[in-house]
């Protein structure tokens, strides 16, 4: 929230109202600038404290190394804290504890200090970027982006104040949704004791996508889950391939188009998984990958910290906890001997002796379950208030994921709190004080596991071992775990298992099944013979002998079938297999029935497209077979040479590889009254029927007019016009059209927009200069010119339409230079040359044109 000056003559407030308002707004903010400074300084002793325990080095000397490594690393000393922090060496499945008393709070000025505080306010809009974005507003410039720097900077301001990991999610949030990252949601999966995923923290995904991803089982197909297996980020960029290889979070998946899947290692291991989703239908660019590595390691600090070990908790009627010392509030152990949270060493007053230690630590080192020994820390006034683990089993291991000898040292009630006050608290004290073993009935413990609640239940036992106690205890939990596992499995995978006693009458449903028939779990399960439902009456019959042949012959069903729901109607496949008894008569039948509704609608869909796509294929077939037909008809081709006046005449027409459609190539070679020969090749736009009907008129009318007289330019505007006036107005074509004089040995020629002919002459290749022409229904008042050219003996003159020469993607004079090179090569002066020679050198393996080639040669001889 921003605010300005307002003067207060002008601000209709009494003096003596304004002036008390300023002094609690003055209090206010020294209150939060104390409280952010002290949150802070509670980090950076925390990351004092581990290099000061690694290293062994002093506390000025801790500083000064976090602050070396901030200003190489281009970091503020809050950022380097929180990176320091989650490097400390871990139990390997490591939950999320809330931080105890830490709020919102921004870097703390010291020596060696970048700079001065920065504070950074929670939430979606802080108000600098506010005002900024303000200022550009009126401005009209857009504002700029943070630096990467800058933004970290302020996130690791940020999550100091974190207090749990959701907190740490919205958080992450805030500093993200603005470029360059441009986040929509966040995610923070943990892995548990069982390799499992746990929704530790969420932002921006909603209630109703949290709830269902709030526990994901050990299974393929999780890009959290292989991001934490691999110890390597997973970038999601495609949707649609991306949902071929992963379940992808989210209804629709396609609501976020990018994702990005980071690993948060803390104590060198790979515990969590940061998840990063936008609506950004673009990839990651590398500044941004590197931003979000960056952004793990900071949120790998942030949640280590968050592992706070709750101090000595008082009992009622039990006095008040042991003195408290140390600048980091860590208690010290009866007689001074070691801090609460360490390893007491053998001899120290108030622990057992070191030969009595070590010998029961290998005695339980070779037990298979839990086991601890208990040493009872008391008060001033003898009354005890703790226990301490001074031997642990391998199997031991407590809420916060430590296991066996990472235990010794630690206090019962910091390692489980929630058995401060229970029945097995007093058991217990009533064991050290009597000497009488502790069995008590199984109870339940309930714990904050990633954030979540957690119930387990235990069977607890206690001897009592000189002036300590022994303690074994026996989960109960292994059924539960699995059945919720399996719980998960059905939710996921839209699937639930039944069971029907043919025998007693039970029938037993998991409460999936209610979910996929749509079904009220309180209207109870239906009987076989009822199940699955309101069938449609065509499905009905089939699935009904199903279930006959299960009953009789015993054989299994795996039957698809359709139901109508409240929903409207779901395809389902019920899986399903009879248990006989020893005679062989079915007593009992279990199986499955799985939601395939989306599956099957897709395959509908498909299946519909396949049968629209085959349909029209038919219709194309049976229109290329006409127009063939038709061609061959208005178009027949000689069977050799052709001889005209004192010419002979080659004809090539070779139809496009493509077996549906025919194109509009032609061609013409006949004498005329008077001893001329006229020629002509032309190509009609289009291919099929209505390009075989065109290419007809023009073939016919220019013969018609050129017989007739007209001329050759004449011809040219009467076609043109003829294309103009035709059902296609659309309709284009181009045309070569010549008229010989064997006489002279002179062609006189036209063209509209055809490819120019080509001369072949003692061995060489030239292209003739066209003529002034458009092709053929582009103008209403076209310009036409004639040319002429000499025919000498030896001469090959080439017509052809542009199949012959043209390739996809590439330059038209490409493809005339390969016929130039290959007609010099092929064609010779006696005229021995084969068009087969030449077309095999020039067309490409998948033709995709018609081509027509007429070979003009005049005898060497002649």
């Amino acid at each position: 929230m921003t605010s300005e000056p307002v003067k207060d003559e002008e601000s209709g407030v009494a003096p003596d109202v304004v002036a008390p308002a300023k002094v609690v707004a003055a209090l206010r903010a020294e209150n939060e600038r104390l409280r952010h400074q002290a949150s802070t300084a509670a980090v950076l002793e925390r990351a004092k404290g581990f290099l000061m325990a690694r290293s062994g080095c002093s506390a000025a000397e801790a500083h000064e190394e976090l602050t070396r490594r901030a200003r190489a690393g281009g970091r503020t000393l809050t950022e380097e804290c929180w990176i320091a922090l989650g490097d400390i060496p871990q139990a390997p499945h490591p939950p999320f504890l809330p931080v105890q008393g830490v709020t919102d709070v921004p870097d703390v000025p010291d020596q060696g200090s970048p700079g001065p505080s920065r504070p950074t306010r929670h939430g979606p809009a802080p108000a600098a970027a506010g005002q900024a974005a303000g200022q550009a507003l009126e401005s009209g410039t857009e504002p700029r982006p943070p630096s990467r720097t800058a933004l970290l900077g302020n996130l690791s301001k940020a999550l100091t104040g974190a207090t749990c990991p959701q907190d740490v999610a919205e958080r992450l949030l805030d500093h993200l949704a603005g470029s360059p990252v441009r986040a929509d949601a966040v995610l923070l999966f943990s892995l548990t004791v069982h390799d499992a995923l746990e929704l530790a923290g969420h932002a921006g995904t909603g209630a109703a996508v949290a709830a269902q991803w709030r526990s994901v089982p050990p299974v393929g197909g999780i890009a959290a889950l292989d991001t934490i297996r691999r110890g390597e980020a997973v970038w999601l960029e495609d949707p649609a391939q991306d949902a071929q290889r992963y379940h992808l979070i989210g209804q629709p998946p396609q609501k976020w188009r990018t994702r990005a899947w980071l690993p948060v290692t803390t104590g060198g291991r790979v515990t969590a998984a940061l998840g990063v989703l936008r609506t950004v239908d673009a990839p990651f660019g590398e500044d941004v990958r590197e931003l979000l590595q960056s952004v793990a390691r900071l949120c790998a600090g942030s949640l280590r910290a968050g592992e706070v070990r709750p101090g000595p908790l008082r009992l009622k009627g039990q006095p008040g906890p042991s003195t408290w010392s140390g600048r980091s509030g860590a208690p010290e152990a009866p007689g001074g001997c070691a801090p609460a949270g360490q390893p007491v060493q053998p001899g120290c007053p108030g622990g057992p002796e070191a030969g009595t230690t070590a010998l029961v630590q290998a005695v339980l080192d070779v037990l298979q379950g839990p086991a601890i020994l208990l040493t009872p820390l008391r008060s001033p006034s003898g009354d005890v208030e703790d226990f301490r683990i001074d031997a642990a089993a391998p199997q031991s291991v407590d809420v916060a994921g430590r296991r066996g000898r990472r235990l010794v040292g630690l206090r019962v009630l910091e390692c489980y709190p929630a058995v401060a006050g229970a029945d097995v608290w007093q058991g217990c004290l009533r064991t050290l004080a009597t000497g009488t073993p502790y069995e008590g009935e199984p109870f339940t413990y309930e714990g904050v596991v990633a954030g979540l609640r957690q119930r387990s239940v235990f069977s607890v036992r206690a001897v009592k071992l000189g002036d300590a106690l022994v303690v074994t205890w026996t989960g109960h939990d292994d059924v539960a775990r699995q059945q919720a596992l399996l719980a998960d499995l059905q939710r996921l995978g839209n699937l639930g298992w039944t069971d029907w006693n043919l025998v007693t009458g039970a029938i037993t449903w998991s409460p999936q099944v209610h979910a996929v028939l749509d079904r009220d779990p309180e209207a109870g399960p239906l009987p076989l013979d009822a199940f699955p439902g309101d069938v449609l009456p065509e499905d009905a019959p089939g699935f009904t002998g199903a279930l006959r042949q299960l009953l009789g012959a015993g054989t299994p069903v795996d039957h698809q079938v359709r139901i109508t729901t409240r929903g409207g109607v779901r395809h389902l496949r019920v899986v399903a297999e009879a248990v006989p008894d020893a005679h062989g008569t079915p007593v009992e039948v279990h199986g499955f029935v799985q939601d395939v509704t989306a599956h099957r609608t897709a395959e509908l869909a498909l299946t519909e497209t396949r049968q629209a796509v085959l349909a029209q294929r038919n219709v194309l077939q049976e229109e290329r077979t006409v127009a063939a037909r038709l061609q061959h008809a208005l178009l027949p081709l000689p069977g050799q040479s052709l001889n005209l006046g004192d010419l002979r005449v080659d004809v090539a027409y070779l139809p496009s590889h493509d077996d549906i459609n025919v194109g509009g190539d032609w061609y013409s070679a006949l004498e005329m009254p008077g001893g001329g020969v006229l020629f002509a090749v032309g190509d009609v736009a289009g291919h099929g029927i209505d390009a075989v009907a065109t290419m007809a008129q023009l073939r016919f009318t220019a013969k018609g007019m050129v017989v007739t007289g007209s001329s050759l330019t004449g011809a040219l505007h009467r076609l043109n016009t003829l294309l103009l006036h035709t059902r296609d107005h659309h309709a284009t074509a181009t045309l070569v059209l010549g008229r010989y004089d064997p006489a002279d040995r002179c062609l006189t020629w036209v063209q509209a927009g055809h490819p120019p002919p080509l001369l072949v002459r003692h061995g060489k290749a030239q292209f003739l200069s066209p003529p002034e022409g458009i092709l053929l229904g582009a103008t209403l008042r076209p310009s036409f010119d004639e040319a002429v050219c000499r025919i000498a003996p030896g001469d090959h003159l080439l017509l052809y339409t542009d199949g012959l020469i043209e390739r996809p993607r590439e330059h038209l004079d490409k493809g005339l230079g390969r016929l130039a090179r290959a007609a010099e090569t092929e064609l010779s002066t006696d005229g021995s040359g084969s068009l087969d020679t030449l077309l095999a050198r020039l067309l490409p393996d998948e033709q995709r044109d018609d081509v027509c080639l007429l070979d003009i040669h005049l005898p060497a001889s002649a």
